[in-house]
């Protein structure tokens, strides 16, 4: 969603980085100009590289840890590292506070998408209908509400990107 949301903001380089390739080849398909496997060693190596330095802003939202330190090493200069994803409430991250100050990082939270409902949603719904935000792409599977443990199985093993309960 954010790889769509970046295309509507005018973003010029947009990197996506995920275990799966399956979503590696969506993200592209959604606008993504580089994709990285987060399993290769060299991975933020490669988005440094392919971003003279870094992202501008690096969005985690797996709610994983090790997500959290891969975003925040490859954010820039300057730059701001958002996590969205929930971890488990001991979880922490371990960040080099001389980096965060050095060189002038933000890491920020956001809570369902720091969403106004009343001023964004409207937004989004123009933006769809432009053909400009392909949300329906990211649905992978209909489901039936007696099917939803199977479905969040789904979701934690990420064979899923989004799924829409029926009834």
């Amino acid at each position: 969603m954010f790889h769509s949301r970046a295309v509507v903001a005018g973003a010029r380089q947009i990197v996506a980085v995920d275990l799966l390739e399956d979503k590696l080849t969506l993200a592209k398909s959604l606008g993504a100009t580089h994709a990285f496997n987060a399993s290769d060693p060299d991975c933020i190596q490669k988005v440094r590289e392919a971003t003279q330095g870094g992202v501008e802003f690096a969005f985690e939202l797996a709610g994983s840890v090790r997500a959290m330190e891969l975003a925040y090493k490859i954010t820039g200069r300057g730059g701001t590292t958002v996590t969205a994803g929930f971890a488990p409430a001991a979880d922490t991250i371990p960040i080099p506070q001389v980096n965060l100050v050095a060189e002038e990082r933000t890491i920020k939270g956001s809570y369902i998408g720091t969403c106004v409902p009343v001023r964004d949603l409207p937004r989004y719904v123009a933006l769809y209908q432009q053909g400009r935000l392909p949300v329906d792409k990211l649905v992978s599977g209909r489901i039936k509400l007696d099917e939803i443990n199977a479905a969040f199985d789904l979701l934690s093993e990420g064979k899923a990107v989004r799924q829409v309960i029926v009834f």
